[in-house]
């Protein structure tokens, strides 16, 4: 799985940006804080950084600057409020890979973020380039395909989506709120029997006995939890 760390000072970016990586099926680690960014980079082995420039204790630029003097490779994308050109000439000075201005579209990132990780030959190693067998099913995430027995099995959007959304937190109960709000967005909320049909049909598509679920388990008054 991709790890991306992100170095955020800006508390709601920082967990927004998480919460849509992870919803992308990346592994993410954050640090509010320059110093905190760079002791995580040289003490872990990450697939990319999300840098932003202006954080207390140390830059960003610091924090580049610092991490390829030691050695580090590791691409990086600085996040930068400003504009001006030298800010963004002395990002790529200091060894970052790419930058973005704020405000950006999420869309935008991600784009970013994939361009670096083709670049780099690491787009690969992700998951959701393999084939993940949930169940009976086989599914591609990138492709947006999904089987049983070699056989196509037709997912909609949404089941895709929730179901990539279960799965990038396998093994942890998900809550219904959080769920509801990644794949439906916060300015439209479902009722709780819209999802609770989406879930029934997932467990026909995936469970042994949809009757009988050992996959997608219901967790009562929280949400479910993706067993694999």
């Amino acid at each position: 799985m991709i790890h991306i760390l992100i170095v955020e000072d800006e508390i709601s970016m920082l967990k927004g940006l998480q919460d849509n990586l992870e919803f992308e099926g990346y592994q993410v680690d954050t640090a509010d804080n320059g110093a905190e960014g760079l002791k995580k980079l040289l003490a872990n082995k990450y697939h990319l950084v999300l840098l932003d420039v202006m954080m207390p204790e140390m830059s960003g630029f610091d924090v580049c600057k610092s991490a390829r003097t030691r050695g580090i490779k590791t691409p990086i994308i600085m996040l930068t409020a400003k504009a001006e050109e030298i800010d963004k000439v002395l990002g790529l000075e200091f060894g970052a890979d790419d930058y973005i201005t704020k405000p950006f579209s999420l869309r935008e990132l991600l784009a970013r973020i994939r361009a670096i990780l083709r670049r780099t030959g690491i787009e690969a190693l992700t998951e959701d380039h393999q084939i993940q067998k949930i169940g009976r099913l086989s599914v591609n995430f990138a492709g947006y395909t999904a089987s049983v027995d070699g056989q196509e099995v037709k997912l909609s959007h949404k089941e895709f989506e929730i179901l990539h959304y279960l799965y990038a937190h396998k093994n942890e109960t998900v809550d219904r709120d959080n769920l509801l709000d990644a794949v439906w967005g916060t300015d439209y909320q479902p009722t709780s029997r819209t999802i609770d049909n989406f879930i029934l049909k997932l467990r026909q598509k995936i469970e042994a006995d949809s009757n009988d679920p050992k996959i997608i388990l219901t967790v009562h008054g929280i949400g479910y939890k993706l067993i694999l």
